[in-house]
């Protein structure tokens, strides 16, 4: 059993647990993950990226947005409380090096995975500078690690809520003409590192994107999470889940993701409406 030692909720729908996991707290690198299981009734794999650890207490951060029925679920756990299995660390950690001017951009919920790749990126005696963006200021996460990393951050907002009203695509383009990156990692929705991967490969900068597939044992056995990357199918829980951007078949991946859409959003809307009658009845 792993017991959630803190809860945090970072915005309407997205929060953070700390969970005392000693094992994997030793044993993670940046860019890897855990898949978890609640346990009890609910034994659906949820694969979410450790976003930050600490090995000495033993404890590692996850971050998570309430979007199907599991992480409705895994939401309404409180402190103390305990999660039954957290497998990991999965997935082929972060390749850091010393590459020279870094560019790191989250989109939304991509920021929290981000923010250990970033660190690692600046201990290893980069320079790098972060772009974060969102929907609008309340679905803005982790700002202020953000700053400790880089004190300029530049912050977009769709409405323009919170710093630049825009895509993080423009400011990207901004640092490719004017400073000039060696590497760009980008992580978010699809959508977004597919645009961040199309900007770059025009001023020919490496890129790396952390895909965010469908997954259930995370083990490479079911071969939910294949992509298809340079024309060779890749699982990204086992060969990822970090590729080359330019590689990467968007199309094919956004087609795959779709698949269980309807049924991920009438899972939110039940577990919004149970929610509701529940906060009624209190």
């Amino acid at each position: 059993m792993f017991k959630i030692l803190k809860k945090e909720k970072l915005s309407p729908e997205v929060f953070r647990f700390t969970l005392d996991a000693p094992m994997v707290a030793r044993e993670r690198k940046a860019g890897q993950f855990v898949v978890v299981q609640i346990g009890g009734e609910y034994n659906e794999r949820i694969p979410l990226t450790i976003a930050d650890a600490d090995a000495e207490k033993g404890t590692i951060t996850i971050v998570f947005q309430a979007v199907g029925e599991g992480t409705h679920l895994l939401a309404r756990l409180e402190e103390g409380d305990a999660i039954e299995n957290v497998l990991g660390p999965l997935g082929r950690p972060t390749h850091i090096e010393k590459y020279g001017k870094v560019v790191c951009v989250g989109g939304g919920i991509g920021v929290a995975p981000l923010y250990p790749i970033a660190k690692a990126l600046k201990d290893a005696g980069n320079e790098v500078r972060i772009i974060m963006g969102a929907r609008n200021e309340s679905l803005l996460i982790e700002e202020n690690e953000m700053r400790a990393i880089d004190s300029d951050v530049i912050v977009v907002t769709d409405d323009g809520s919170k710093g630049r009203k825009g895509v993080v695509t423009e400011p990207l383009k901004e640092l490719c003409e004017q400073w000039k990156p060696d590497f760009v990692v980008a992580i978010g929705p699809t959508v977004m590192m597919k645009f961040c991967a199309k900007t770059t490969e025009a001023y020919g900068i490496k890129t790396l994107v952390s895909l965010n597939t469908i997954m259930i044992d995370g083990t490479g056995m079911c071969g939910g999470c294949r992509v298809s990357v340079g024309g060779e199918t890749k699982f990204v829980c086992v060969d990822g889940p970090e590729f080359d951007g330019h590689l990467v078949d968007w199309d094919n991946m956004m087609t795959r993701q779709r698949t269980y859409r309807d049924t991920e959003t009438e899972a939110h809307h039940v577990c919004h409406l149970t929610m509701q009658i529940k906060e009624g009845e209190a």
